[in-house]
Parts: structure tokens; C-alpha cells; sequence
């Protein structure tokens, strides 16, 4: 057998390619730039979340309605188009991929903003799911070429105060927006005409996308492709579909735990939608009140949980331990269990919110090295198209389904729009521990996948 020749049912075989790392400077600008993609995304997300009240009563649906326009629509899209988009991201520039998608985002959102029905609405959350459909893989192979594996998960960490710092500006500014716009009535705007508080909204959400779009074709570093488990010389390609199933097989002790982990949590993430109701329906605080309060607790504390998580990880690692970072996210879920469940069924608002405010911090130790846990164990030349099906997983079901799980136990099985709070404890309740449970049981095959990869990494 010819020693340079590369199987493609079997990426674990051939050589491993050895390359210089990017310049920290190139790595870490891209990381900020990454931050402050995930902070429009995710913060739109949260923005949306405050004007959910507003558009079911402009016109006039129910709790199921409302969430198959705001969460359904864009996220299942978005799942499903990050499927076949994953394959591109492993074959060609992953920045195009990234800031086409930004700009193909701030059309979306422009376009929701200009809807007037409820067709027009789930049309226009449609297109904006595809703009989103590549970022996360692309997002995430890029990082892993930025950065040792041991330093991924501080990395990843980092990019993630994207997360919570979109999270609470979104908040913030969406509650202190909101507060002002109530006071004009409907604003009318140039070539557009008269347009409602929550469609301004979405007009004015569309600028960072393009911004970004444009820096991120611009700007952002391509790094050469690590991790690749090719013969040297060999063309890089993108792995057969079937070469990625059986690597999933393969190491199914590792990524069934850890897709089962995840699809629980994202499930439990549906709440987060109804966030802004619960606290209007339960403790008669508008959108207004509740993003600025709970806006201020996200930018203060949050980041604390990510630079935790990232730094205890990597401490770990460093002793030895090849399961530290799904250890990480046993901890994270483990602590955080107790505040989620009892948060809504708090008697005051504040106690909710110092509930809620710790089960954040805590359950935000896990993000960044439970992002990085896949990526280690997975080769360059198919990192997209694992990635997009762990993201599948959690877009499809923590955005598209889990909102409106939380909706239908609200209209359904409560009978009671007052009562969402228990829709909202019951999905705790049951989700919680389970995911917890499973990320356990699966710490030993994450560590031996671990272990293994270390044949192909460079």
C-alpha cells in the first residue's frame, strides 16, 4: 500500500500536517470580532424576547403563534441549513462563509422589521435564519486553528463575553429603547412611513450585522487548516459524509453523552424567550423594567461564569485530566440545577432575578469548554459538519422547539397565560438533573476520545 495515499473511511489513519500557529495578535483580533458577532446574534435573540408581548398583541395571537414567528421560524431554518452549509465550511474560506451570513442577517432583520402580518413575519424570520446557518461551525473550526487545544477553551471563553455582554446590552438598551418608543406612539421614518415601537426595533437591529459583515470580509484572519488528519502534500478536502458518521460511531462513547447532554440544556434554554412575559404576567414589570434591571446583573456577573469556566478547564488539562472539559460541564450543571428550577416560582420579582442571576454565572462555567470539548476530538477536514450537528441540536431545539414546548404546557396543559411560570419551572424541573446525569455518564469516553485524538493533532 502506498504510504502517502489517504482512506477516506478512515481519518484517523494518515499523518498529521505540521504548521506554525497564527500570530496572537491575528488570533485574538479574530476572537474579538467573533465576540461581537455572537453578541448581535444572541443579543438580537434577547431583544426579540422583550417585544414578544407587543407583537401578540398588535396582532392579536396566541402564546404558539407568537412563538412559531419569534423562535420557530428563524431557528429551524437556521438548523437545518447549517447542514449542508457545514460542508462548505470545511472545504473553503470560512470568513466569506461567516460575513455573508451577517450581511444575509441585517436583511432579515430589516425585512421583519417592514412585515405587517403574520406571514410576513414568519417569512422574513425564515431569511434571517439562513444568514446564521454557517456561523457557529465556521465560527468554531476557526478558533481550533487559532489556538493550541489546552488554550481553547480560555479562547472560546473570551469570545463568548460576546454572549453575555450581547445578552445584557440587548437588554439594557432594548428595555431603555422600548421605555422611550412607548412615549412617541408610532414614529414615522422616511420612503417607510408610519411603522410600530417593536418594527422600529427590528429596523435598527439590522445595522451592527452589516457593519460586521463588512469587517469580517475585510479584516478577520484565514488561518491554515490544523488538526488534519491527511498524508503530507494530500489536497485538504472536506470528509465524506460517511467518513464523519463512522468517527461519530467510532467515539459514540464520547459524543453521545454529549449531544443527549446538550439537546436537554437546549431544551431548558426555551425559557428564555418567555423571560420578558413571565416577569410582565406574574409581577406586572414591562419589557422596560425587566431588560434594564436583568440587563445590568448580565454585563456585571456573567463574565465572571465564562473566565471561571475557561481558566478551571485549562488548569485541569494541565493536570493531567483528559475529561476536564466535560468535567467542567458537570460542574457548571450540577451547581447552577437548584436556581433554575426555583427561579420562577420565586414570590417577588428581585428574588427571581437574584435566582435567575445565579443560575447564569453558574451555568456559563460550562459554555466555553463544553465548545471546545467538540472540537479537540473532532479532525479539521470535518469539524464543520459535526459542529453544525451539535448546533443543529442546540438551534433547532433551544430556539425552534423548546419556545414553543414552553408555550404549548402554558396554553394547553395550564390553561392559563398567568400560569406560564410553572411552564417554565416544570421544564426545569424535569430537564435539569437529566442533563447532569448524562454528561456524567459520558466523562470517561469523553477522555479516552481525548487521549486518541492526540494521534492526529499538530
Amino acid at each position: 500500500m502506498n504510504d502517502g495515499a489517504v482512506n477516506p473511511e478512515d481519518p484517523m489513519a494518515a499523518a498529521t500536517v505540521q504548521q506554525p500557529w497564527p500570530s496572537s495578535r491575528r488570533a485574538w483580533y479574530g476572537v474579538t470580532i467573533f465576540g461581537l458577532t455572537v453578541m448581535t446574534i444572541f443579543g438580537s435573540i434577547n431583544l426579540t424576547g422583550l417585544l414578544v408581548q407587543s407583537i401578540k398583541v398588535d396582532l392579536a395571537l396566541t402564546d404558539t403563534q407568537v412563538s412559531l414567528i419569534v423562535g420557530f421560524a428563524s431557528a429551524a431554518f437556521n438548523a437545518v441549513a447549517s447542514l449542508p452549509i457545514s460542508r462548505l465550511v470545511d472545504r473553503m474560506s470560512r470568513r466569506l462563509i461567516i460575513g455573508i451570513g451577517l450581511l444575509t442577517i441585517a436583511v432579515g432583520s430589516a425585512l421583519t422589521g417592514l412585515a405587517n402580518g403574520f406571514w410576513q413575519l414568519f417569512a422574513a424570520r425564515l431569511f434571517s435564519g439562513i444568514g446564521g446557518a454557517g456561523n457557529g461551525p465556521a465560527t468554531y473550526s476557526i478558533l481550533a486553528d487559532y489556538f493550541p487545544p489546552a488554550k481553547l477553551p480560555k479562547a472560546i471563553a473570551f469570545m463568548n463575553f460576546g454572549f453575555t455582554s450581547g445578552n445584557g446590552i440587548a437588554l439594557l438598551l432594548g428595555g431603555a429603547l422600548i421605555a422611550g418608543l412607548a412615549q412617541m406612539g408610532n414614529p414615522t421614518l422616511p420612503l417607510i412611513g408610519a411603522v410600530k415601537p417593536w418594527q422600529l426595533v427590528f429596523l435598527v437591529m439590522a445595522i451592527p450585522d452589516l457593519v460586521l459583515g463588512i469587517l469580517m470580509l475585510t479584516t478577520v484572519y484565514e488561518p491554515p487548516r490544523r488538526g488534519v488528519a491527511l498524508a503530507a502534500g494530500a489536497a485538504h478536502r472536506a470528509a465524506p459524509i460517511r467518513a464523519v458518521l463512522a468517527h461519530l460511531w467510532r467515539e459514540r462513547a464520547a459524543f453521545g453523552p454529549m449531544f443527549l447532554g446538550l439537546a436537554c440544556n437546549s431544551l431548558a434554554m426555551g425559557t428564555l424567550l418567555w423571560a420578558a412575559p413571565f416577569y410582565e404576567r406574574t409581577y406586572g414589570w414591562g419589557p422596560a423594567q425587566y431588560g434594564i434591571i436583568q440587563g445590568f446583573v448580565y454585563l456585571l456577573i456573567a463574565p465572571f461564569g465564562l473566565a471561571f469556566g475557561g481558566w478551571l478547564a485549562e488548569r485541569w488539562a494541565r493536570e493531567g485530566r483528559d475529561d476536564a472539559n466535560l468535567r467542567v460541564v458537570l460542574v457548571a450543571g450540577l451547581a447552577h440545577m437548584p436556581f433554575a428550577i426555583a427561579y420562577a416560582l420565586m414570590p417577588s420579582p428581585y428574588l427571581a432575578l437574584a435566582c435567575w442571576s445565579l443560575n447564569s454565572v453558574l451555568i456559563l462555567i460550562g459554555v466555553g469548554p463544553q465548545n471546545a470539548a467538540l472540537q479537540v476530538i473532532v479532525p479539521n477536514e470535518m469539524r464543520g459538519q459535526v459542529t453544525a450537528l451539535f448546533l443543529f441540536l442546540f438551534t433547532m431545539i433551544g430556539f425552534g422547539i423548546a419556545p414553543t414546548v414552553v408555550a404549548l404546557l402554558t396554553d394547553y396543559v395550564f390553561r392559563d397565560e398567568l400560569k406560564l411560570r410553572y411552564s417554565i419551572a416544570t421544564m426545569h424541573t424535569v430537564l435539569a438533573p437529566l442533563a447532569a446525569f448524562v454528561f456524567w455518564r459520558g466523562l470517561s469516553g469523553y477522555g479516552r476520545a481525548v487521549a486518541h485524538a492526540r494521534s492526529w493533532q499538530s
